[in-house]
């Protein structure tokens, strides 16, 4: 870190603490203060200042190699930092012996890829659905499959005030599809579906960006230096919040 100020959220993002939307959440919450006295939000802060979240001081990690990981989630487990309100978490599953956190969610009833790291920056650049991230999903739905589902789900539906983008769907078998998202909206795929009139049996990822699923359910692997270099050219241009 330099010593030139930094807006308080991206510098804990910045140091590995946590994502800048979970540094904004503890400020807000009055969990955060600065040389003993609350932190305020858009507050800047350097090197120099002493830093306190939920009583414990953050210690800059600049100096640290980044962690970054490759997970495949079992269902029923909750991608979230809160140890406290969900037992079920993903840190609490992986255990990983430093701070970690998940790259967006994948919502409790899905299974499959989603990467954790201690990388606040990386975080914020692959959430930007505006630069268009691929993820790719694998469904099975609870009737057969239409040629006007097809259409429907490709061209984009309504929810949650308001219509998705258009994707890649391509389909497998009769109860089977495969959908490529740019977008992360709440339980996306699984309120598409239900707009049509299908119930989602079965959301599977597959993809993130570069990153493909290769692991057993529950296990997690570091991704390769290959893997870590192309994603990093894939978001090096994206766009990050101030």
């Amino acid at each position: 870190m330099s010593e030139n100020p930094t807006r308080l959220n991206k510098y804990l993002s910045e140091i590995g603490f946590c994502s800048r939307r979970e540094a904004d959440r503890y400020i807000e919450s009055g969990q955060v203060l600065i040389n003993n006295h609350p932190a305020e939000m858009g507050q800047k802060v350097t090197d120099a200042d002493t830093i306190t979240v939920q009583g414990k001081n953050v210690k800059a990690q600049a100096d640290k190699e980044h962690v970054y990981l490759a997970f495949n989630k079992p269902t029923g487990i909750v991608c979230t930092t809160d140890r406290v309100r969900e037992k079920n978490n993903i840190i609490a599953y992986i255990q990983y012996p430093t701070r970690i956190f998940p790259i967006g969610r994948l919502d409790k009833d899905s299974e499959g890829l989603i990467l954790l790291t201690s990388d606040g920056d990386i975080v914020n650049k692959i959430l930007r659905s505006r630069n268009g991230h691929e993820k790719k999903y694998l469904v099975r739905v609870d009737k057969p499959i239409t040629e006007d589902f097809l259409k429907k789900m490709r061209s984009g539906v309504p929810i949650l005030d308001t219509v998705t983008k258009k994707c890649e769907v391509e389909q497998i078998d009769q109860v089977h599809f495969q959908i490529i998202l740019t977008q992360g909206l709440n339980r996306q795929i699984r309120r598409m579906c239900e707009y049509l009139g299908y119930e989602v049996k079965k959301l599977k990822r597959v993809s993130v960006l570069n990153i493909h699923l290769d692991l057993p359910s529950g296990k997690w692997r570091d991704l390769s230096p290959e893997e870590l270099s192309t994603l990093n050219a894939l978001v090096q241009d994206s766009e990050k919040t101030a």
